[in-house]
């Protein structure tokens, strides 16, 4: 369960997002986010974002290394929070098995969980040239 922010399967300039609840009884909130990602071999992920929960709004970071990656790109996400029931339940490691493919501008989609059952349903769009067929994790952390 491990997956960097930046990935995506692209098909003729359409993600394929990997399945995630919809459902709105199960949606806690929303986050908006932006990322970096540069690797050669080893990569790493660093940006911020904003949590949008019960009427409130929380910063955080973003971090994370990605393997067997090899470009730049950068990502600028929406998203859906699904079963966040306690604040403390958003920090963690969120992954899911992917790749990526940007060349200039892309579209990405991902469907993250961390082990405190939160979910994320990502939709963003990505600038530059990375390919990524890696298995990796990203951190996010309240400030």
């Amino acid at each position: 369960m491990r997956s960097t922010l930046l990935a995506a399967c692209l098909f003729g300039g359409t993600a394929l997002v990997a399945a995630a609840p919809t459902d709105a009884a199960s949606t806690s909130g929303t986050i908006t986010l932006s990322a970096t990602s540069a690797a050669v071999g080893l990569g790493y992920t660093w940006g911020g974002g904003v949590l949008r929960w019960n009427g409130h709004t929380y910063h955080f970071s973003v971090k994370g290394l990605n393997v067997a990656a090899v470009g730049y790109s950068k990502v600028v996400a929406h998203g859906v929070v699904h079963h966040l029931q306690h604040l403390h339940d958003f920090d963690g490691t969120y992954g899911s098995s992917t790749g990526e493919a940007t060349l200039g501008n892309g579209v990405q989609g991902q469907a993250l969980a961390n082990t405190n059952g939160v979910e994320i349903l990502i939709n963003g769009t990505t600038r530059g040239a990375k390919l990524s067929g890696s298995v990796d994790g990203i951190q996010l952390t309240l400030n």
